[in-house]
């Protein structure tokens, strides 16, 4: 089965931090109705979705993605890349240890979920402002034992590394090349958001299918007429707060949950 943890949106979240944009209003009322959105768009996937309680105090714990690295095998939880967010993980693992076991990276190293994409059993990882190179060497280490590759990419002009692409099965990535080098996904199927549509690079898969961002309809017909079955729901206000559609959710594959 499927499974999506997710975290309802806290009150603060205009407080998110915020990298590559300007701050704007956030309508907290209309975040609350979008994120319950995303988890029934999951849910109509046939995803079984894990809804945890708010965390008021933490403006950016809804984006959970963050706090952990999910492998077959295990679960390595991060040490965030900016201190505000630096307590989001302690709270999130006892929930991600339902599922599985748990790895940590330590300080000072520094890595982030939205900057690991993984394919099977090669995993991409960018430098980032949240993941610096003690990070990916700290992630090299831990999941070579398991049989996984971590190959470095270079990003520019956006936050984390599945901004600027996400993997629509194990042989191939969704991608702006604008936003990272993709000299190193030779071998991958490679299929190019549309012009004008730069933050489409972003989607999950759930359950066979792709859920994506609805503001970005010219790349639901490309990834629709590669063959994919695309599933679309709102997620405007938490563009505003730097993020997508992967953020908001943990995907793990687990054939014993019940």
């Amino acid at each position: 089965m499927t499974i999506a943890i997710t975290r309802k949106p806290a009150e603060s979240i205009a407080k998110c931090e915020l990298t590559f944009i300007d701050r704007v209003a956030i309508d907290y009322a209309k975040a609350q109705e979008q994120h319950q959105a995303y988890c029934e768009a999951l849910e109509a996937c046939g995803v079984k979705v894990v809804r945890l309680a708010a965390e008021d105090d933490l403006p950016d714990s809804v984006f959970v993605e963050d706090t952990a690295i999910i492998l077959d095998e295990v679960a390595i939880i991060t040490p965030m890349g900016i201190a505000s967010r630096r307590p989001e993980p302690a709270r999130i693992e006892p929930d991600i240890k339902r599922f599985r076991p748990t790895l940590h990276i330590e300080l000072p190293a520094t890595i982030e979920g939205g900057d690991v994409m993984r394919l099977g059993k090669a995993i991409f990882v960018s430098l980032s402002t949240r993941t610096n190179a003690a990070g990916i060497e700290a992630l090299r280490t831990l999941t070579a034992p398991y049989g996984y590759t971590v190959t470095a990419v270079t990003l520019q002009d956006c936050l984390h590394l599945k901004s600027a692409c996400t993997a629509l099965d194990d042989q191939t990535i969704l991608l702006n090349r604008a936003w990272v080098d993709n000299s190193l996904f030779d071998g991958y199927t490679l299929v190019d958001v549309a012009a004008d549509e730069a933050g489409a690079g972003n989607v999950v898969q759930a359950n066979g299918s792709i859920l994506m961002n609805s503001q970005y309809p010219h790349t639901a017909e490309i990834i629709e007429q590669e063959g994919y079955r695309v599933c679309t729901v709102d997620t405007s206000e938490f563009t505003k707060a730097e993020a997508a559609m992967t953020c908001m959710s943990l995907i793990i594959e687990d054939e014993k949950f019940d």
